[in-house]
């Protein structure tokens, strides 16, 4: 049972440490995603390259992540879900191959949501675009969305391990916000769609 537990995550950690944002700017000849606007490897950093195409292959393939690695789990060894989930979300936040200096998770764990719960993952997004559309602010969105997830995981799937893993995924996605947060208070928070960060 534990190697089998530490098989689980090890494979979703390395599957979690692709670093699609880096991977696909740099055979789309952009250079280094991590020396463009605020220097991280996730979706709205590279919208700042101003390619949208990237940008959404971006989102959805680490947002993929998440869902896979918790499905795959799930099919060989449904013990091991939660132990995937977190593993997927830590190997984009801490991926081996950049030095552990990760993406901010926020696609990843939405991915994960997806696969524990499809209501769970479809209502946290939900509340991330109207968010986004409302106040333009992507770190905002992913603010307010996460500060929800462990509410509705409980409402919604009764499971005390599921809103345990969103709860601890949301604390990971506020720590890695906070220089936002600081922004965001100072008012000098980039909106989406800016090419620098402030």
């Amino acid at each position: 049972m534990m190697m089998t537990d530490l098989a689980v995550a090890v494979f979703s950690y390395l599957l979690g440490s692709i670093p699609f944002g880096l991977v696909l700017t740099r055979l789309a000849g952009l250079g280094d995603i991590r020396a463009i606007g605020s220097g991280n490897i996730g979706a709205t950093n590279v919208l700042r390259t101003g390619n949208k195409g990237l940008a959404a292959a971006t989102l959805l393939l680490d947002g993929a992540k998440g869902t896979v690695a918790v499905l795959l789990v799930a099919h060989l060894a449904h013990h091991g879900v939660f132990i995937a989930g977190l593993a997927v979300f830590l190997g984009h936040l801490f991926p081996v191959w950049l030095g552990f200096k990760g993406g901010k998770g926020v696609a990843t764990g939405l991915g994960v949501f997806y696969a524990l719960s499809w209501p769970l993952g479809a209502l946290c997004c939900l509340t991330w675009l109207l968010t986004a559309l409302t106040f333009r602010y992507s770190s905002l969105s992913a603010l307010v969305a996460y500060a929800v997830a462990p509410v509705l995981a409980w409402l919604l799937t009764g499971a005390w391990p599921t809103a345990l893993l969103a709860l601890l995924i949301a604390v990971l996605v506020y720590t890695k916000h906070k220089a936002n947060i600081a922004r965001l208070l100072a008012g000098t928070e980039p909106k989406i769609g800016k090419k620098k960060a402030a």
